[in-house]
């Protein structure tokens, strides 16, 4: 029975590495990644005020990874845009989420039950990019133990990366945002994976690499599904980095990070997180005094 479950797994895991990304996933990474971009301040505003801006901006959440690996790596960062299909379907889904009539798209994809579905799809081309990373700058530095981890994580995080460039274009800059500086779990994930993808690559992990993509996936797609689900800042790290820290740096480890585009809402719909602290008592009172004072006089 052992031997027919381990047979079966195995199996299971080289059949979900041999899934075509294009197109049902890397719909899924594009609605989640525009859906994200439209949370933001402004982003709105924007794609009616200059469109030309807003599709660069949706470009960059949808492939700043490859190009930021590619710049990295001595290639061209314009070589993800000669994929015509790719280009059309994150177009496409940027007009849908921007511009549909009546924001049906937007609201379609971004209920609930839906979202989830797409958010578990982008974590599946979020492991497949790492994977690919690392197998990437292993060609290219044989010996680069770094520079494959470096490449992974790019290839997991680069938009978030990429981000203060992203927020130049729509008028922003936030320095204090670097994602550096403060690291969101969907980062500290892909980090910790292109290590994990580094060191099987190097024949120091005894694990398959489908074995191993299978299981970062999965593990990815739960983390990030129940985030989101129930609206959770927590990160499922934070057991171990407490104790690593104090014995390795000789502190706590920063307090977990917000990803900013993990809980964003629409001004439209009120959320009491969105909304001007409500004036006391006495600040009413002293207006309507006020008030009545000046129609007296």
């Amino acid at each position: 029975m052992d031997l027919l479950g381990s047979l079966d797994v195995a199996d299971l895991a080289s059949a979900f590495s041999r899934l075509p990304l294009f197109p049902l996933f890397d719909l899924g990474y594009f609605v989640v990644s525009l859906l994200y971009l439209r949370y933001e301040k402004g982003a709105v505003e924007l794609s009616r005020s200059s469109p030309v801006a807003s599709w660069a901006c949706a470009m960059l959440y949808c492939f700043g990874s490859y190009i930021l690996a590619d710049l990295l790596l001595g290639g061209a960062p314009l070589d993800c845009f000669s994929n015509n299909g790719s280009i059309l379907l994150a177009t496409a889904v940027w007009y849908l989420t921007f511009f549909c009539p009546l924001n049906l798209f937007y609201k379609c994809v971004s209920f609930l039950p839906v979202k989830l579905v797409f958010v578990a799809m982008k974590e599946v081309v979020r492991g497949r990019k790492i994977a690919a990373g690392v197998h990437h700058a292993h060609h290219a530095y044989h010996h680069g133990w770094a520079v494959m981890v470096i490449i992974g994580f790019v290839k997991g995080s680069g938009v978030a990366l990429m981000s203060n460039f992203e927020q130049l274009l729509r008028g922003v800059w936030k320095p204090e945002t670097n994602e550096l500086l403060h690291m969101t779990f969907p980062s500290k994930a892909s980090l910790y994976g292109a290590l994990l993808f580094t060191l099987q690559q190097t024949h120091w992990l005894p694990v398959s690499k489908v074995t191993l993509l299978f299981s970062f996936t999965l593990f990815m797609m739960v983390c990030k599904v129940f985030m989101t689900a129930t609206h959770s800042h927590g990160s499922p790290f934070a057991l171990v980095e407490g104790p690593l820290c104090s014995v390795l740096f000789g502190s706590a480890p920063p307090a977990a990070h917000e990803d900013p585009h993990q809980h964003h809402y629409e001004p439209s719909h009120h959320h009491p997180q969105h909304e001007p602290p409500a004036k006391s008592r006495e600040e009413l009172n002293e207006g309507t005094r006020k008030r009545k004072a000046k129609k007296a006089e």
